[in-house]
Formats: structure tokens, C-alpha cells, sequence
């Protein structure tokens, strides 16, 4: 880990307090392990990315360095409050972004952050419970709802003729959110759901859940969970027992785990959904700087990732460093109004705050532009497996 970011765990801080609370410090929650962990090497390259260039231009106000406190919520709600706790009470953070997993999203903002006033951006938590959190305006997202990737998916999967699917589900606010999106735009719009059920993660077999869904007849599963977990065992045991010819999976199935797992040979049939960056000059921007930092631009959550950490700081900078006027800067920044700030242009931005010119940040996941709730409109496409890796299909709408 580059001395941009230091790491902490859930139960245990490791963090030095001298050197870390003379600067500006921001805790950086996500799942190191638990179910998001295959997520966690790119998008930890993203913050660093975000850190490094803040601190390599200037820093943040009167020169300070910018500092991620990493805590590992371990993609779990207990987890989750857990470090929020740490990172704000032990590090000092005034900025929290994470975790990944809406469970340990929802439990580190009801229990820590909103009580604490402390402002909280989301880069990957997608349950549309997010959305209706009584927040008193501390909590935002870079990334879409599940309301939205559920309908997008409804959409796509109609208009490529699938008009019959069985869907399996996490039992969790991640997979019972999207499910419900998804079940609700799919019939809405004409299709049937021959079977609809949630399971429980980490199970030894799930041979018996997935028996129960053949019998409604489809020959397509859509599935809502974890390609590195629970997610991979399912996909594994539908493959090998024949109970659906082809795949269909959110997100969180977007997995290099899941392809080593069940073997691409096996997933000519599957496709994921997936969020994307607006196609824009910033995201171009990003993907390059990305790249040359070690980091893979097509990885899931690294654009919406980079952008929470850069509009954190951002918002910062454009409160001088208040706590209470956070939300309130937050916002400022991207409003769509003002001159516009691209990816990577942190110097840039600091001199006409300095100056008191409006600026609005273009991220690299698109135009970040809260709506009352905090979130954003998003972006997705639809991914094949193709050798040992992802390639987009077509994008959803």
C-alpha cells in the first residue's frame, strides 16, 4: 500500500495518531474481506490514484496531505459500523467513503456517520434503501441505485427476447433490492417470472434452491449476488446439474473469481450488467492515469470509486475544512454549474476556490449532479465472458 493510505482494521486501528491527524484524514471503507473482497485491489488503486494526484498538486488547504485511513468493513453491517466508528473516533476522519456492500453501508451510516454529522459517499452500495435513509443530507452516492440497474436490466433482457427467467437472490439489502427492482420492471413491462427466491449466503450446496427454481420452467437464471462467494457456488452447481442453459447476472457477479471458478468454457452463456463512465474527456482521462498506475480501467467500481475520493476532497477544500458545511460544499461542487473540473485536475480547482469561482467536477463515472437524495442517474452495460476476461456488449437503457 503506497504511504498515501494507511491501513486499519475493523476491530484493531494500526493508525499512528501523530503524523496522521496533523493532516487531513478521510476513512476509506471496504470490504477487504467478505463477500466484496475480489473487488478490493482495484479499488483500493483508485483511491490511492485519487490521494496521490491531491497530494502531488499541493494538497489540500494550506498544504496538508491528504490522508485515506483504510478500514476493512469486511462486507458486513457489524463490520461496517465497526470501522465507520474507528476511522471517525480513532483517525479523525471528517469524510467517509464506503463501504461497498449496501449492508455494511447502511449500518455505518445509521449507527456512525449520520449520527455523527460526518459526511458519507458511497462508491458501490446500490440498494435503493440507500435513497430513503433519514440522512439530514450527510449521505451521497457516485453510484446508481438498484431501482435503476434493476429496470435496465428488466429492459435489455425483454428487448433481447428473454420473456421468461427464474431469479435467485442474496438474502441481504444488496440482492433483495435489486431483485425487487428487477421483478417488478420485468412484469411490468410483460415479462413472467417463472420462479423468484432469496438464498442464504456461503450455504455448503445449493443444489436443493436451485432444483426448486428449474420447476417453474425457464431455461434462464438471473442471478443477484457475489461472483467470489456464494454467487460462484450457485453458478457452479446450475452449470454442472443442467438446471438452465443460460445466465444472467447484476453486478456483483462481474468477477475474475467467478471465471476461474466455473471456467470460461463454461459461461458462454452468461452475461452481467455492470455500472460504466459516461463515455466523456474525463473518463478518458481516468482510464489513462489508471492504467499507468497499475490499475485496470475496466474494473467494476473504479471510476465511481475515483470520484468519491476526488469529490470528498473537493468538498473539503471548498469548506475550508468544516465538518458542518460539507454537505453543503458537497453539493457546490457539482451542481452543474461553474467551470468545469475534470479528472485528475486538482491544482486547477484549488486556485479558483481559492478565488472563490464556482467549479463543477465532471467525474469520471459521468456528470455526478446529486438529485435531494443524494444519488445519481448512473450508467450501465451489458458484459460477455470473452477469454479470461469481460467484454461490453451493449450499454442499457
Amino acid at each position: 500500500m503506497k504511504t498515501s493510505l494507511v491501513l486499519a482494521t475493523a476491530l484493531v486501528s494500526v493508525v499512528a495518531a501523530s503524523p496522521v491527524l496533523a493532516d487531513k484524514t478521510i476513512g476509506l471503507l471496504g470490504g477487504i474481506t467478505g463477500g466484496a473482497a475480489a473487488l478490493a485491489p482495484e479499488i483500493m488503486k483508485s483511491y490511492d490514484l485519487a490521494v496521490k494526484q491531491i497530494n502531488d498538486q499541493g494538497g489540500i488547504l494550506a498544504g496538508e496531505k491528504l490522508v485515506g485511513v483504510i478500514a476493512d468493513d469486511g462486507c458486513s453491517p457489524q463490520l461496517g459500523a465497526d470501522a465507520a466508528t474507528k476511522v471517525i473516533n480513532v483517525s479523525g476522519a471528517i469524510g467517509v467513503v464506503g463501504p461497498w456492500c449496501s449492508g455494511a453501508m447502511l449500518s455505518a451510516a445509521n449507527s456512525v456517520t449520520i449520527p455523527a454529522g460526518i459526511v458519507l459517499i458511497n462508491p458501490a452500495g446500490t440498494s435503493p434503501a440507500i435513497t430513503s435513509l433519514d440522512d439530514k443530507d450527510t449521505v451521497f452516492r457516485t453510484v446508481a441505485s438498484d431501482e435503476y440497474q434493476g429496470q435496465v436490466l428488466a429492459h435489455t433482457l425483454l428487448e433481447r427476447g428473454t420473456a421468461s427467467v427464474a431469479v435467485s437472490f442474496i438474502n441481504n439489502d444488496y440482492g433483495k433490492g435489486l431483485a425487487d427492482a428487477f421483478r417488478k420492471e420485468y412484469e411490468a413491462k410483460g415479462g413472467k417470472i417463472a420462479a423468484f427466491a432469496a438464498h442464504d449466503e456461503n450455504k455448503p450446496s445449493y443444489r436443493s434452491d436451485l432444483a426448486e427454481l428449474a420447476k417453474g420452467g425457464a431455461d434462464t437464471l438471473v442471478l443477484f449476488d457475489y461472483g467470489d462467494t456464494s454467487g460462484l457456488t450457485v453458478m457452479r452447481e446450475a452449470i454442472e446439474n443442467d438446471f438452465f442453459a443460460n445466465f444472467v447476472g447484476g453486478d456483483g457477479m462481474k468477477s475474475t473469481t467467478l471465471l476461474e471458478g466455473v471456467g470460461v468454457d463454461n459461461l458462454s452463456t452468461f452475461l452481467v450488467s455492470s455500472p460504466v463512465g459516461t463515455e466523456s474527456e474525463s473518463l478518458n482521462l481516468f482510464n489513462k492515469a489508471f492504467k499507468a498506475a497499475g490499475g485496470d480501467p475496466n474494473a467494476v467500481f473504479t471510476n465511481t470509486s475515483y470520484d468519491a475520493v476526488f469529490m470528498l476532497a473537493l468538498a473539503i477544500e471548498q469548506a475550508g475544512g468544516d465538518p458542518a458545511k460539507m454537505s453543503v460544499s458537497l453539493r457546490a461542487i457539482s451542481d452543474g454549474k461553474g467551470e468545469k473540473i475534470q479528472v485528475g485536475e486538482w491544482a486547477k480547482a484549488k486556485e479558483l476556490i481559492a478565488a472563490g469561482t464556482d467549479i463543477d467536477y465532471s467525474g469520471a463515472s459521468g456528470e455526478l449532479d446529486f438529485d435531494a437524495a443524494g444519488d445519481v442517474p448512473g450508467s450501465y452495460a451489458l458484459f460477455k465472458v470473452v477469454g479470461n476476461d469481460f467484454e461490453r456488449v451493449s450499454q442499457m437503457k
